[in-house]
């Protein structure tokens, strides 16, 4: 059993393949790699594995990208702190969500899941088809309820230009300029708004292709947005997400 480990912590990292190893002390630990940009090439650039696991968040973004990137073929078993991804683990290759930290008795009977796959020859894309009929396609935000004098108003995403934190604190620029705060945190808005309209640029800030004026690149192969309506905001890309945006934006 060929296995590759994607994890970015590495006490985690080197417990998880601890474990593996003594539970099939035959396997083969490919690697270990700790970013999805990594990730990707390794998949790119060798033979599948027969399994991988999978952390969700990675020292540069989800590793559901991962999926927008290449098609894995192989089963999935993802491993996580966070318990809010399950639904969406599922629709890939999945076939275990373990929590951290990872219990050696849960590992165990994740594998006897994979082995049965093997032993019925019951391919991965089978059962990812039958995931998706099962469970609906994601259901992202269309509008804000906010609060507005002594009441409440609606805001549609669609009047959204961009969002950004700052202190702590998310808040909606609107393309009529107004600026209101909101509850949610960044890591919660990830998961609410559509990936196909909102880009995370960075642990600050999301960007719509409409609301950027300009890209320039920066040092050390970064990229700098200049916005519509906030010039003077500096929203600065990493060089790990720099080859996302642009295929983000490049569609």
């Amino acid at each position: 059993m060929k296995i590759l480990i994607v994890e970015d912590e590495s006490i985690n990292a080197s417990r998880l393949k601890r474990l593996l190893e003594e539970l099939e002390p035959n396997c083969q630990i490919l690697g270990i790699i700790d970013t999805v940009v990594d990730t990707v090439a390794w998949l790119k650039s060798n033979p599948a594995p027969d399994l991988i696991t999978l952390d969700i968040r990675l020292a540069d973004g989800l590793s559901f990208s991962i999926f927008d990137e290449i098609n894995i073929t192989c089963p999935v078993i993802f491993t996580t702190a966070y318990d809010e991804y399950a639904i969406r683990a599922f629709k890939v290759n999945s076939i275990d969500y373990l929590m951290k930290p990872i219990d050696k008795a849960e590992l165990e009977f994740a594998l006897s899941k994979f082995k049965s796959l093997s032993k019925t020859e019951t391919s991965v894309t089978n059962i990812t088809g039958i995931l998706k009929e099962l469970i609906h396609k994601p259901i992202y935000r269309l509008r804000f309820l906010v609060t507005y004098r002594d009441g409440y108003k609606s805001v549609d995403v669609s009047d959204i230009d961009f969002i950004y934190s700052e202190f702590k604190t998310s808040n909606l620029f609107l393309k009529s300029g107004t600026i209101i705060s909101i509850p949610q945190t960044m890591e919660e808005l990830e998961q609410e708004l559509d990936p196909n309209i909102f880009f995370r640029a960075n642990r600050q800030f999301f960007i719509r292709a409409e609301s950027i004026k300009s890209i320039a690149n920066y040092f050390n192969a970064k990229l700098k947005i200049q916005l519509k309506l906030d010039p003077e905001r500096e929203v600065i890309i990493s060089r790990e997400k720099t080859p996302f945006f642009k295929q983000w934006m490049d569609r």
